[in-house]
C-alpha cells in the first residue's frame, strides 16, 4: 500500500481493523474482510494510474453502504475549481426550503456579475432577469461561472462558506466567488488586480496566449507594463494553487457529499432535485464517468482550471436487498499535467479502478 493511502471504517475508524483480528463481532469482521478483499487492488491500480500521469493523482472513495473509505493522497489538500460550486448549490437550495426563494425566483444580472468561461449566461445582456432554476443549472450542468456568481451574489458567500464549514468542518478552505478567483491569480502580478471587472475577465480570456493576456493586463489596471511581477502567468496561477483559497482535502471534499447522500444537507426533495441536476452535468465526459459501466448514474460536478482538473459525485448504487439504493462517493483530482486529455485519462483511469475492484453492485 502506498504509504500516503488510507483506509478508513466506520465507527471506531482507526481500531476497526484490529478489532475485526481480534475476534470482534461476526458483523464487523466482515466490513473488514470486504475492505481487504478490494482496497488493496484498488490503490495498487491507482498507483499504476498515478505512475502513467505526468503530474499527481489523488482519489478518495467511500461505499455509503458499508462506511468503508479508501484515499490515495485524499488527505492532502488539493485545488476544487469548480467543484466547490456544489455548496453554493446547497446554499440556494437552502434558501428555497427556507421559503426565502424559489426555482423560478427572477436574478438580474449586472454588469459586476459577468466572468469568462463556459456556459450561455454570458450572451445576456445586463438587466436580464434570470431564474434560480436557470442558473442552477447552468452552474452546474454547464459550469457557468457567470451564473455560479449570481448564485454567490444572491444567497451571500458567507452563506456558502457556512455550509462547506459545517458539512466539512475539516479540511475546506474558504470559497470565493469565481471573479476573485481571477482577482487573487491575477493579484499575484500586481495588487490593483482586485480592482477587474467582469468585462476585463473577458478581455483577458480573449487574447490568444498569455503574451498577450500580460500585454493586456498592465493597460487595464493603469499601469506600466515594468510594474507587474517579473514571474509568467503559470507562475501567478502556482503562488495562488498555494493559497487555502478554493482548496481542501478530497476526503473533505467526500464528507460534503456523504452528506449530501445522507440527507443531512438538504431534505429528501431538494436532495433529489439537486442530485437529479447533477445527473445531467454535461462536462467532463472522459473523465471518471468514462470508466464506470455503461448506463451508471453517477451525480457529479466537475472543476477544471489551469493544470488543476477534478472530477467529484455520487454514483448510483441499487441496493439488491430492497428497493432503496445507496451511492458510492468518488473525487478525484490530478494537478501537474499540462495536458487535460492526459489529466482525464486519469480520471477515466479511476473509474476502471472503481469499476475493477466490483464496488459497483449491478
Amino acid at each position: 500500500m502506498h504509504p500516503s493511502s488510507l483506509l478508513r471504517l466506520p465507527a471506531a475508524a482507526t481500531r476497526l481493523l484490529l478489532a475485526a483480528l481480534l475476534c470482534a463481532s461476526i458483523g464487523q469482521t466482515a466490513i473488514a474482510q470486504e475492505a481487504f478483499e478490494w482496497s488493496g487492488p484498488f490503490l495498487a491500480r491507482l498507483a499504476q494510474v498515478d505512475r502513467q500521469t505526468p503530474g499527481h493523482l489523488g482519489v478518495y472513495v467511500k461505499d455509503m453502504q458499508t462506511g468503508i473509505s479508501v484515499s490515495y493522497h485524499g488527505e492532502e489538500p488539493w485545488y476544487l475549481a469548480s467543484t466547490v460550486k456544489v455548496p453554493v448549490a446547497i446554499a440556494v437550495m437552502r434558501r428555497i426550503e427556507q421559503d426565502e426563494l424559489t426555482l423560478d425566483s427572477p436574478v438580474a444580472l449586472l454588469a459586476s456579475d459577468y466572468v469568462d468561461g463556459a456556459g450561455p449566461t454570458n450572451s445576456h445582456a445586463p438587466g436580464k432577469a434570470l431564474s434560480v432554476r436557470f442558473l442552477l443549472d447552468q452552474m452546474l450542468i454547464h459550469s457557468d461561472n457567470t451564473a455560479s456568481d449570481m448564485l454567490i451574489r444572491l444567497v451571500g458567500i458567507e452563506q456558502v462558506n457556512a455550509v462547506a464549514q459545517e458539512l466539512a468542518p475539516e479540511g475546506l478552505g474558504p470559497i470565493t466567488s469565481l471573479a476573485d478567483v481571477r482577482r487573487l491569480i491575477y493579484g499575484e502580478l500586481h495588487p490593483a488586480a482586485r480592482q477587474l471587472s467582469g468585462r476585463d475577465f473577458l478581455a483577458l480570456r480573449q487574447q490568444p496566449n498569455d503574451a498577450g493576456r500580460l500585454a493586456l493586463l498592465p493597460r487595464l489596471l493603469g499601469v506600466e507594463r515594468r510594474a507587474l511581477a517579473s514571474i509568467s502567468l503559470n507562475e501567478a496561477y502556482e503562488r495562488y494553487y498555494a493559497t487555502p483559497f478554493n482548496s481542501g482535502t478530497l476526503k473533505a471534499y467526500g464528507d460534503l457529499l456523504s452528506a449530501l447522500d445522507a440527507g443531512t444537507a438538504l431534505g429528501p426533495a431538494s436532495t433529489e432535485y439537486l442530485l437529479s441536476v447533477m445527473r445531467r452535468v454535461e462536462t467532463g465526459r472522459q473523465r471518471i464517468k468514462a470508466g464506470l459501466p455503461p448506463g451508471t448514474g453517477f451525480a457529479h460536478k466537475t472543476g477544471t482550471q489551469r493544470a488543476r482538473i477534478c472530477d467529484a459525485g455520487l454514483v448510483d448504487q441499487p441496493d439488491s436487498d430492497s428497493a432503496l439504493s445507496t451511492r458510492l462517493v468518488i473525487v478525484a483530482c490530478v494537478r501537474g499535467v499540462a495536458s487535460a486529455a492526459q489529466a482525464e485519462r486519469a480520471l477515466r483511469g479511476t473509474g476502471e479502478a472503481v469499476t475493477a475492484a466490483g464496488l459497483i453492485r449491478r
